[in-house]
């Protein structure tokens, strides 16, 4: 069980802060739910404690497993599917395991896929999400900003 206060990865959106623990009345049974505020947009969204390991949400990374993030971007791709519409059905699928490394494989894909040809709009949109998500867990799990974060992307797919 988390704390109040404790910064959560929530796949797909990011970072969030546990606001509170609430319980509510839910069809007669009463329930936990932690308020989860996700710090990129500032909204709110309530989850049921129950179904935390089911939604996906997980501790920041450590520091030390930055290295591995690094690892996985200086990877070859092992195959990148030429439709773009089964390639962005299966970037979604990664993404929402909200697994890091999952999340860097789709952003070094991509990230390379673009030097050669033109991204469609969906891709490009998912290019720049999963940076930010990845940067800024990395900025979060390091102490840095995400300025700092992002080198390290960028220094990773050269």
């Amino acid at each position: 069980m988390y704390k109040v206060g404790k910064t959560v990865v929530y796949p797909s959106h990011g970072l969030g802060v546990i606001e509170a623990i609430e319980e509510k009345d839910v069809m007669g049974t009463k329930q936990k739910f932690y308020v989860l505020k996700i710090m990129e947009k500032g909204t709110r969204i309530m989850i049921p404690c129950s179904n935390v390991e089911k939604v996906g949400i997980r501790e920041v990374i450590q520091p030390n497993e930055v290295k591995k993030v690094v690892k996985v971007l200086k990877e070859k791709p092992k195959n990148i599917l030429p439709n773009w519409n089964k390639r962005y059905r299966e970037s979604m699928e990664k993404i929402k395991t909200g697994s890091i490394y999952e999340i860097a494989i789709v952003f070094r894909n991509l990230s390379l896929l673009s030097k050669n040809k033109e991204l469609s709009f969906g891709e490009k949109k998912m290019l720049c999400d999963t940076k930010h998500l990845i940067s800024s867990e990395i900025s979060k799990a390091k102490g840095i900003s995400e300025k700092q974060a992002e080198k390290i992307l960028d220094t990773a797919l050269k």
